[in-house]
């Protein structure tokens, strides 16, 4: 067994993950994390793209709406180039309840969530597409984020400050010793070995898995609710401004412009297992007439992508245990050593996206408690992108292949990603699959749906020497299938006619079943 050691090990390679293991190394602590798959790959990657202003929170929640306002701010001062600051309204409907919209200024004003209203005429000014029966307009900070950026580049300034970062290493044990943690067990997927990591604390940042981590250690009761929502990402923006309804957090209630497409979201159901969940047509459905409230029409325009994640809600005794829509959203941090007699884990549930910094520091913060330890957070002082960085435009990738597309060969265009940029990456990261490139530079997000770009990828892996012919195949296979689960539940109209001519080009061109099969399955 292979054997490694570090003060703290963090699990989950998550967003609130990758800010812990940051955090850590930043504080002078010697850091692990591992993830049972890539960075970003659970509820992280599984999200609509929105960096919250707060707005949604501030009747129903109103102190995660402070949190929100506040860490807004702050990413987009740390992390600009992870962040489009496309601004957000939040419309009242014309069958919208408009006692609703005072009391969302009134929570504005209160949770210190800078709000403005605007006349439903300036809002139109704005958003041509919106609802032109809208009766009140309020303008907020809401932005567009890339959650894949953010996390891999929290977790390079942690291996910057000399932590480790070990994807794919599924945690199997927690090893505990006279009531105190001294040690996890993981095994590294990709090459079938185990790994024995010794250490003196385990942050548990697992998402809906931490109730599953946290048994591992004999912390029993850890009540995790996996709360299933679907998005679904449009051909191209419909907006350029993030559009909410100016209601209660319902099912489709916002529309956010992310890179070139659009995405709606989200529905909210309980399910019972984080690894398992499904698109319901039913639910897409839903969706798509939501869509038509925010901006009519919505219907026509051509759905290219669906998913479904599961948010990591804590069980709060006071609301239904089917009842998600109303749990909360703001984080709960467990000191297992007060909680369940088991000193050096602590669990980390719920929270959001745009509060992953002060998610980890919080953690971290509890840690230091228990340790007994000063040390002061500096996460939201150093700027994680480099010097200089400025907040991305939806046109920031064609400025860039302007400058070198004469030099360097376009693989995808829907994404304007170059042969350079998939060479370097696939060189840094030798045993990603293409999802894992995908999640990092967009490849086969497009309306195509990898249906050119999947195979030029594969042939560049071969002709760089980078796998060898079977293992491209097992590795192309994995991406088409990965990208026919969010396209199944979408099937119509347009999306019918591209499904069908990807087809005929794997199938009919490429003869995808008889290129060579591999022994190994593919990760």
């Amino acid at each position: 067994m292979k054997r490694l050691s570090a003060d703290v090990v963090v699990i989950g390679g998550g967003a609130t993950g990758a800010g812990v293991v940051r955090d850590v190394a930043m504080r002078g602590w010697s850091a692990i994390l591992v993830d049972k798959a890539d960075l970003g790959q659970g509820t992280t990657g599984r999200y609509h793209g929105l960096l919250h202003s707060g707005g949604r929170y501030v009747v129903s929640d109103p102190h995660s709406a402070t949190e929100c306002a506040l860490e807004n701010a702050i990413i987009t001062r740390i992390q600009p180039q992870c962040v489009e600051q496309t601004g957000g309204l939040f419309i009242v409907g014309p069958d919208d309840d408009p006692e609703y919209s005072d009391r969302f200024l009134i929570g504005a004003r209160a949770t210190g969530v800078p709000c403005e209203e605007i006349s439903p005429a300036e809002a139109l000014r704005r958003e041509p597409r919106i609802n032109p029966r809208l009766q009140r307009a309020f303008a907020v900070q809401d932005g567009a984020v890339d959650g894949w950026q953010m996390v891999w580049g929290a977790a390079r300034s942690a291996m910057e400050y000399g932590a480790q970062v070990l994807t794919y290493h599924r945690v199997t044990d927690v090893l505990v010793r006279d009531a105190k943690v001294v040690g996890v067990v993981a095994t590294d997927e990709k090459r079938g070995e185990q790994v024995q990591i010794d250490c003196s604390f385990v942050l548990n940042a697992g998402g809906p898995w931490a109730g599953q981590i946290a048994t591992m250690a004999g912390c029993e009761q850890v009540e995790v609710v996996p709360g299933r929502g679907i998005m679904i990402a449009m051909n191209h923006r419909l907006v350029n401004s993030v559009v909410n309804r100016c209601i209660h957090p319902a099912d489709g209630d916002i529309l956010v412009p992310v890179h070139t497409v659009s995405i709606i979201g989200t529905t909210d159901v309980r399910a019972d297992d984080p690894d398992r969940l499904p698109i319901p047509r039913e639910e897409v459905q839903q969706m798509l007439d939501a869509g038509e409230v925010l901006v009519p029409g919505f219907r026509e325009s051509r759905a290219v992508h669906a998913w479904s994640g599961a948010r990591p809600l804590f069980k709060d005794p006071r609301v239904s245990a089917t009842d998600t829509r109303h749990m909360t959203r703001g984080m709960s941090i467990l000191r297992h050593d007060v909680r369940d007699g088991i000193g050096g884990i602590i669990s980390i549930i719920g929270g959001k996206l745009t509060t992953y910094r002060l998610m980890a520091e919080k953690m971290v913060d509890a840690m230091a408690d228990q340790l007994g330890e000063t040390r002061p957070c500096r996460t939201a002082d150093e700027v994680i992108d480099p010097p200089g960085s400025s907040t991305y435009h939806v046109t920031h990738r064609l400025e860039e292949r302007e400058g070198d597309r004469l030099d360097d060969q376009i693989i995808c265009e829907c994404e304007l990603m170059n042969r350079g940029m998939l060479t370097e990456l696939m060189a840094e990261q030798p045993t990603a699959n293409f999802d894992d490139l995908r999640r990092q530079l967009r490849l086969g997000m497009g309306p195509c749906q990898g249906g050119f770009c999947s195979m030029r990828a594969t042939g560049i892996a071969v002709q760089e020497k980078m796998v060898d012919v079977e293992r491209a195949s097992e590795l192309m296979r994995l991406f088409l299938k990965n990208r026919w689960i969010g396209l199944w539940p979408i099937l119509h109209g347009d999306q019918v006619r591209q499904t069908a001519l990807d087809n005929w080009i794997f199938h009919g061109t490429f003869d995808l079943e008889a290129l060579p099969e591999s022994q190994e399955v593919a990760l």
